[in-house]
């Protein structure tokens, strides 16, 4: 498995602030170590309306991020048109706050839930695969 980046994503995780890069660099890192134990191949590491995108052939998209409009927040981004964050609402609604159905949204001040974004990634990850199952086969 290898990560295909570019400059770009570079560049936006120089520009965070130094309170939020080590949660974002935190979400990268799962999700890569969760493409790697799963075997989904290469990453595609790109910038998607700004955010870092994290993509392989199997998965739909995953887009990290923190704004400055919410600044005690950081975000792992999916995309709505799935039943994705439906399903992670369903399963870990006592555990994970969730934006709509294109966000879960974590807390720079907390614990990361690691157990059950690595859950959530996993099966963003494998999307294309389960998507027919109940529950995308959690």
């Amino acid at each position: 498995m290898g990560v295909i980046t570019n400059e770009a994503v570079e560049v936006k995780f120089e520009n965070y602030p130094a309170s939020v890069r080590p949660a974002l660099d935190e979400l990268r890192a799962i999700i890569l170590d969760v493409a790697k134990d799963i075997g989904a191949g290469a990453v595609e590491e790109s910038l998607k309306w700004g955010e870092p995108n994290y993509r392989v052939k199997s998965g739909s998209p995953i887009r990290i991020d923190w704004k400055l409009k919410s600044p005690d927040n950081y975000y792992l981004f999916f995309n709505c048109n799935t039943k994705l964050v439906d399903t992670f609402r369903q399963i870990y609604s006592g555990l994970l706050q969730f934006e709509g159905n294109r966000a879960i949204v974590l807390k720079l001040n907390h614990p990361l839930p690691i157990h059950a974004i690595k859950h959530c990634i996993e099966l963003a990850l494998t999307y294309h695969k389960v998507k027919h199952l109940p529950l995308l086969g959690a």
